[in-house]
């Protein structure tokens, strides 16, 4: 689904770079007046558009020599922080810069940061890595993501410096409140125009600006009306298809009604991009580049190849989500094989082989002597969805040889299972994996991938297939699927 995380197309000879969702769960937003949320201790932010100026103001719950901002993902391919780019502080005495991991806030002189910092940005799309992003319309609109603004008190550079980028087993306490407005006129939060939109620990995007809102039957979607018409009609037609399958497959998702967001980012030479993200109730999609505009049979595969890996998310993401970051190769590999497997049932002509083979060559490639589970620190994302479809092929193996069954029949108990709690942890996902194959080896060598890499990885690879019945043969120490 994007660029930023150069997932590769999953059809033979496609020179599309495209990048799979990330995902997020989190409360509703809250719409409601500033008095029923403000609370001592509990820092604030007013975003403001007026005109062609950006606003936000924070207000701090308590004093800090740091303010850490939580999501601080960089550009993808350069690797480079976007809020240095676009953010400009406007309260003397305070600087926003770079520490480690994380964009922060800190007084120039030392000591506490004010309690109100003003900070003025110029909004703009850019393709981050693993992270939500800015969308841009042609109409002027804007889409913000809601958690952007989020930010948390550190007390020292040392405290910071020990902080995982992640953040995971880290409290670092509530996320703040944020008030949106426009003074053009109201806010689009949730389906709703609102005059002010209030989000509280939230996942969501609020739309500043018009775009069409069509609310359909399966769908609802918010499209720049300069979006390639063809990329609209796909949307429109092969989503709730592919939903149904999964529906009928694997039971209740996180939603059966969508809205789907998508922002056109202009026909660019020798670009061909789409990037995509899923949160609650909510798909948000970006097409860039010359290569999309038209609809060749390439790319309507590889479209249609993008809308089913996001819709996967609702089930594999939101249902139930992984537990730690690290665990990404859970959610985004299984939606890869989820879509791979969609695309064949809905046209049995798809090339599924030449799809999968991709992900083999790319986990070999992105795990020889270097661990998946680091994957993001290096900016190789890509890892977690060819790895993590690697694994899905061999339990789906394993589930063949047991049952008759395929991925799906592999992933549906593990979905019904932890529907109350919402989380599929490793454990669980070996577990099951254990279970359906009798063979406690395969966990060994796919944790070796995992948390160390391997001199090599195809060998590893060919023994997971062997022993689950994934067809291959080895050419020159590559395994090639058959």
């Amino acid at each position: 689904m994007k660029l930023r995380d150069a997932v590769r197309a999953l059809i033979a000879g496609a020179s599309l770079m495209a990048s799979a969702g990330v995902v997020g769960c989190a409360s509703a937003p809250v719409r409601d007046s500033a008095s029923r949320h403000v609370a001592q201790g509990r820092t604030t932010v007013e975003v403001t558009r007026d005109g062609d100026r950006w606003t936000a103001d924070y207000r701090f719950g308590r004093e800090a020599p740091i303010w850490a901002f939580s999501r601080s993902e960089l550009i993808a391919e350069v690797r480079l922080p976007w809020r240095l780019k676009q953010w400009t502080v406007e309260t003397p005495g305070v600087v926003l810069e770079r520490r480690g991991a994380f964009d922060v806030l800190r007084a120039t002189g030392g000591g506490s940061v004010p309690r109100e910092v003003r900070i003025a940005f110029t909004p703009a799309h850019a393709q981050i890595e693993a992270g939500y992003e800015t969308l841009a319309f042609t109409t002027g609109a804007v889409a913000l993501p809601t958690r952007q603004f989020d930010i948390f008190p550190v007390d020292s550079e040392a405290a910071l410096a020990a902080m995982p980028e992640d953040l995971n087993g880290v409290q670092v306490g509530p996320t703040p409140v944020v008030t949106w407005r426009d003074a053009a006129g109201p806010v689009l939060l949730g389906g709703e125009r609102l005059d002010r939109a209030v989000t509280d620990d939230g996942n969501s995007y609020v739309l500043f600006g018009q775009v069409e809102q069509v609310d359909g039957e399966r769908l609802t979607t918010i499209m720049d009306p300069a979006l390639p018409a063809w990329i609209g009609e796909q949307v429109g037609g092969f989503a709730p298809r592919v939903g149904d399958w999964y529906t009928r497959r694997l039971g209740r998702g996180q939603t059966d009604r969508p809205t789907v967001m998508i922002s056109w980012n202009g026909p660019t030479e020798r670009i061909t991009s789409m990037g995509g993200s899923v949160m609650p109730g909510l798909i948000t999609m970006s097409f860039e580049g010359a290569g999309v505009l038209n609809p060749t049979a390439e790319m309507l595969t590889v479209s249609r190849w993008f809308i089913g890996h996001e819709s996967a998310h609702f089930w594999l993401g939101q249902t139930v989500r992984y537990e730690y970051a690290r665990d990404a190769w859970i959610t985004e590999g299984g939606a890869d094989l989820m879509a791979v497997r969609a695309l064949k049932a809905l046209n049995p002509t798809y090339d599924d082989v030449a799809a999968l083979q991709t992900e083999v060559d790319d986990c070999t490639d992105l795990s020889r002597d270097r661990s998946v589970v680091t994957a993001n620190q290096r900016g190789e994302q890509r890892a977690f969805y060819a790895c993590g479809a690697v694994f899905a092929l061999a339990a789906e193996g394993a589930q063949a040889r047991a049952t008759g069954g395929d991925w799906l029949d592999f992933l549906k108990p593990l979905i019904d299972e932890n529907r109350r709690d919402g989380v599929l942890s490793r454990e669980e996902w070996l577990d099951a994996l254990t279970e359906v194959s009798r063979d406690p080896s395969l966990r060994l060598d796919i944790e070796r991938l995992l948390d160390e890499g391997a001199p090599d990885p195809a060998a590893v690879i060919a023994r997971l297939f062997q022993r689950t019945g994934v067809a291959f043969r080895m050419e020159a120490g590559r395994v090639v699927l058959v």
